[in-house]
């Protein structure tokens, strides 16, 4: 896992290894802006015009060694020191000096009044006013200049954050005081604000950069949240054994379907085998029989006493998971026999989209959920359960406590899906893309959690590995088709070269 720290804790990382490496800050300052120009002079023409505006604490002293390195690489570059303090921190007024010292430095520095230079769409902004540790909207002057950058048709790539945004919570922010960004290069880890849908504007495209931080202050240094990797998931699949059978890899129950909706639960049943269930009994309304028998021999249907929705639990024993909710439908009778489930289930669930409704819709049912469940609601299905959020961020906090308070693993689904645990920590996804808005991508993800908790899988590794293999199976599926193109079945389709590729 790759952990995300709060802002206030990146100076503690970064003094650990200044004393413990050891390393000078002006050292430390100098190797972020290599990494950073290493990456830059990837990405963009020498032929374009570079400005860069520096700011007067380290995040400057990070821009104006940028600065100078760039102008050794033969770039054309022009450098604005915003000092209207006449303040300039000790590794800011050693990188001034540094740039000062080339032939031709092209350095402004900024005391009172400024006169911008005119920004075009063929120059290159590199913003290093603010770093991560701001914690108050910005005003005055800087707030004019970010003002103006925003407002000119340049590329912008941001240093560590874009100026002006808060690296956790921007609830009490001034939206119109943050730079936005087309790209931002992070030093060390993401931010968990880059991970939140409201501030997509201003972080842009986001790298991270490894700029060195002792490993042993990673390690011993607590968060609750981190990003998952390949090599997390890589470990949490197992070999198969030469012996192995169907009987060894589980077997899953889905209830699921209803008139006008069996193509949720024949996505969701196709996922489940797909992520390597050996058995998987789908218990569907009367009407869904012609359509699973013809559609997909593979599974095994139980049948409800209802010929077009769900009313009635089929025998539970026998039955490694037990996933609900696909094309449900939200009928009174529906919601009797989600009753009955949530009361006699003897293991975790698997619990999504109308199960989730009925559950919102009924608060009786929500005390009956078998502690540990997995819960995968998307936005506004979770606001349903637990109220009204204003943002992203208010949201996640949201369902981090829920997850807590509850015992229960919820899968707050969207880009970096939010896995959140019932020991108060979040593990986010970085795969998938916007190919996946399309409906009936969610049942298939069900259907894969519901897959691996049938083969064994712990709840929180089927989560992990589940939301993993979903969006890199969406990823390869877009390659593919395209973004525009994808349909919920085409991630099915690509599940056997996701795991192919996290093998």
């Amino acid at each position: 896992m790759i952990k995300i720290f709060f802002t206030e804790q990146v100076k503690i990382l970064d003094r650990y290894t200044i004393t413990n490496e050891p390393i000078l800050p002006v050292d430390l300052v100098e190797r972020a802006a290599t990494m950073f120009v290493h990456e830059f002079c990837r990405r963009y023409s020498k032929q374009k015009r570079i400005i860069v505006f520096a700011g007067q604490g380290n995040n400057g002293a990070d821009a104006l060694a940028i600065a100078r390195l760039l102008k050794e690489e033969s770039y054309k570059v022009e450098t604005y020191l915003l000092n209207p303090s006449e303040h300039l921190s000790t590794e800011c007024h050693i990188n001034k000096d540094r740039l000062m010292d080339l032939p031709h430095p092209n350095l402004t520095e900024v005391i009172a009044d400024f006169t911008p230079p005119m920004l075009t769409a063929q120059d290159v902004v590199i913003d290093g006013l603010f770093g991560s540790g701001l914690n108050r909207p910005l005003t005055g002057g800087f707030a004019a200049v970010v003002n103006y950058i925003n407002q000119s048709e340049a590329t912008i790539v941001s240093i560590d954050i874009p100026s002006g945004l808060f690296g956790e919570d921007n609830r009490s922010n001034d939206p119109d005081a943050i730079i936005k960004a087309d790209v931002t290069l992070t030093f060390g880890f993401p931010k968990l604000s880059f991970l939140l849908a409201e501030n997509d504007m201003y972080v842009g495209e986001w790298k991270v950069l490894d700029i060195g931080i002792h490993p042993d202050v990673i390690e011993n240094t607590p968060t609750p949240y981190s990003l998952i990797t390949e090599e997390d998931v890589n470990r949490l699949i197992p070999p198969r054994g030469k012996f192995s059978h169907k009987g060894t890899f589980g077997h899953a129950l889905l209830i699921a379907g209803s008139r006008g909706k069996m193509g949720a639960a024949l996505l969701a049943s196709k996922a489940c085998l797909r992520s390597g269930a050996g058995l998987l009994t789908t218990h569907v309304p009367k009407c869904g029989e012609l359509i699973f028998q013809t559609a997909f021999p593979e599974c095994m249907l139980s049948f409800d006493k209802h010929e077009e929705f769900f009313t009635m639990v089929p025998e539970l024993r026998g039955y490694d998971a037990i996933g609900v909710g696909p094309g449900l439908g939200k009928r009174l009778e529906s919601s009797n026999g989600l009753d009955y489930l949530l009361q006699y289930a003897l293991k975790p669930l698997v619990i999504d989209a109308d199960a989730l409704n009925l559950i919102a819709a009924n608060l009786d049912l929500f005390n009956k959920i078998p502690k540990r469940s997995i819960l995968t609601p998307h936005p506004k299905e979770f606001d349903r359960l637990a109220g009204k959020s204003n943002s992203g961020y208010e949201r996640l906090m949201k369902a981090k406590s829920f997850a807590e308070q509850n015992k229960f693993y919820v899968v707050l689904k969207g880009a970096y899906t939010a896995i959140c645990t019932p020991e108060g920590t979040v593990h986010f996804n970085p795969t998938g893309n916007p190919g996946m808005g399309t409906g009936g991508s969610g049942d298939v993800l069900t259907g894969i959690i519901l897959g691996l908790l049938a083969q064994g899988y712990n709840p929180e590794a089927a989560c992990i590995t589940g939301v993993f293999l979903h969006g890199t199976a969406g990823d390869l599926a877009s390659v593919y088709h395209s973004q525009e193109s994808m349909i919920a079945g085409d991630i099915t389709e690509m599940l056997g070269k996701a795991f192919k590729q996290v093998k």
